[in-house]
């Protein structure tokens, strides 16, 4: 169990500097296309975009994913495969197999890696994991794990990013920082937060900014039932998108 503190961050003008926006994975483009249309708007601040087919990439090609998809990496938006790791419950075989096509078929830019472990023992697996998505995506690749909690340090090492944080508002808003990431930059950690008033927005920017997580999903959607109803609450815009675009200000695709 990480051990827990106020954190040492840098300094909040240099955080704010570098936040932006991360979507876990909005609904099916025909489900929500007011939704998709958003995030390929000019001046979003976008540091990535997860694409969730059918809980992977599907079975075959999806040519309205396919078109969003490209609409924002025409954009300069990264584009990531969501693959479901299932706290190491699916094999090896079948995520890099996935892996792969989200690679033909959408040309993703990296994979966001969805409950993803966080024990010590299960780092060599997700190392080899990520060893072998590393080279799939043209032209480098993205990889972000969708813990939603502190992991073990060693996790900070086998990625570009990692989601330290996801949940509600009412545990947000008291949460604390695992001591250990005081040692990364804001770039590396990403905070989601559903069940989120339009009165705490303001709030929960700063709690971001000052516990270094440079990538941020905020919204006013709430959670109904267990596990897929968070991420449910995670799948349809914000009732504040605009002001977020507002608050955080114009992004630069990393």
């Amino acid at each position: 169990m990480p051990h827990l503190t106020t954190p040492r961050r840098q300094s909040a003008a240099t955080a704010a500097d570098r936040m932006g926006v991360g979507v876990p994975g909005y609904a099916h483009p025909l489900v929500a296309p007011v939704e998709w249309g958003e995030l390929s708007r000019p001046g979003a601040p976008l540091h990535w975009v997860a694409l969730n087919v059918a809980n992977g990439p599907g079975q075959r090609p999806d040519p309205h994913c396919l078109e969003a998809a490209g609409r924002l990496r025409n954009a300069g938006v990264p584009v990531l495969g969501r693959l479901d790791v299932a706290y190491g419950a699916r094999s090896f075989g079948e995520l890099v197999s996935d892996g792969h096509r989200f690679r033909d078929w959408y040309r993703v830019d990296g994979f966001y890696l969805d409950r993803c472990p966080t024990d010590r023992t299960d780092l060599p697996g997700v190392r080899r994991l990520t060893a072998m998505l590393s080279g799939l995506a043209e032209g480098g690749c993205r990889l972000v794990l969708g813990h939603g909690t502190h992991p073990y340090p060693g996790y900070a090492e086998t990625a570009d990013q990692l989601v330290t944080f996801s949940g509600p508002w009412t545990d947000y808003r008291w949460s604390q920082v695992a001591e250990w990431t005081a040692d990364y930059p804001p770039e590396r950690f990403c905070h989601l937060v559903h069940g989120l008033p339009r009165t705490h927005l303001e709030e929960a920017v700063r709690i971001a900014r000052w516990q270094g997580a440079g990538t941020v999903f905020l919204t006013d959607r709430t959670v109904v039932g267990d596990l897929d109803g968070q991420n449910a609450a995670f799948e349809t815009l914000p009732g504040y998108w605009d002001e977020i675009v507002s608050r955080i200000g114009p992004g630069v695709s990393e």
